[in-house]
């Protein structure tokens, strides 16, 4: 993700045109089996597959492409400005799961911004490839940045993936209950290569204005993935073809959880089902307008 700086509330901050549709050069990520068997643990991932490293769990894939979009971010935006900057969303497109043993090539860039008043959202789209340059997976992150307006859409708008309210009229078909464990940041940052420090620290969380430590929002969608995967999927990553979900409010350690889901669809006719589902504390939604599609 390319952002550039100058603005308002962030003085030296702004997003320039020419940065949009730009992607960056591919850096390579060696998937080990280890590697794939400690993230299944640190997000708490009951399917043996995944606990054996055998194949990646499907929120594994923001792992190859994360530490390129954070480096391209830092690089190129003031301190003050990143200490703002929360995420938004995120959208993978599944070609296919990631495996041991094998090395990826992952590219990102910086797909559009659009300002909102009060408020700017920049998308960056990631692709990742395997060696022999097949694609394993694409992704879509939406990231806002607080109290600086970028002004009219350039480039793209973020896809769509948004929960029909329409569905609360009735249960949902599946609900799967969950725990944050209390150590859950500090076991899932090292493996997700995310170490921000409002996941570790709880003065820095206090002093940017939270009430205390903060689970990653990534951490908290792989535990509805493995929810979805196992009520729908049998449960089987291979035929997981896209997965979405909007962070809405943080989670805590101790945070009791629930992923409700609703299908979307009669039996489809292109063998794709289509599922939503949101992710609760209580009354609390802490991931809303989640989409999943599955291959029938």
């Amino acid at each position: 993700m390319i952002l550039h700086s100058t603005g308002s509330t962030f003085p030296s901050m702004s997003f320039h045109g020419s940065g949009v549709g730009v992607w960056s050069d591919a850096a390579e990520f060696e998937v080990t089996r280890e590697h794939l068997a400690a993230y299944a643990a640190a997000t708490n991932d009951p399917i043996p597959a995944h606990r054996a490293g055998d194949v990646a769990p499907p929120m594994f894939a923001a792992v190859p492409g994360f530490e390129l979009m954070k480096t391209a971010t830092i690089n190129v935006t003031p301190p003050h400005a990143l200490a703002g900057m929360v995420q938004g969303a995120q959208d993978f497109r599944f070609h296919r799961p990631i495996r041991p043993g094998e090395v990826l090539r992952t590219r990102g860039m910086l797909a559009g911004h659009t300002g909102f008043g009060t408020g700017t959202r920049a998308l960056a789209r990631v692709e990742c490839r395997d060696a022999a340059g097949e694609l394993v997976n694409e992704q879509y992150a939406t990231f806002v940045f607080p109290g600086f307006d970028a002004g009219d859409l350039v480039g793209e708008r973020a896809p769509l993936h948004r929960f029909d309210p329409v569905l609360r009229r009735r249960p949902p078909d599946d609900a799967v209950r969950a725990r944050i464990d209390s150590d859950q940041p500090a076991r899932y940052a090292p493996v997700s290569g995310d170490p921000l420090r409002i996941h570790l620290d709880d003065e820095v969380a206090k002093a940017v204005g939270l009430p205390g430590i903060i689970g990653h929002g990534m951490c908290t969608l792989a535990f509805t993935s493995w929810a979805v995967l196992t009520q729908l999927a049998e449960p089987d990553v291979h035929r997981l073809r896209r997965f979405a979900g909007r962070f809405w409010k943080p989670v805590f350690p101790g945070d009791d959880l629930e992923t409700r889901i609703w299908s979307k669809d009669a039996p489809p006719a292109d063998g794709i089902a289509r599922y939503a589902f949101e992710t609760a504390r209580g009354d609390d939604f802490v991931i809303t307008d989640g989409l999943a599609e599955i291959t029938a």
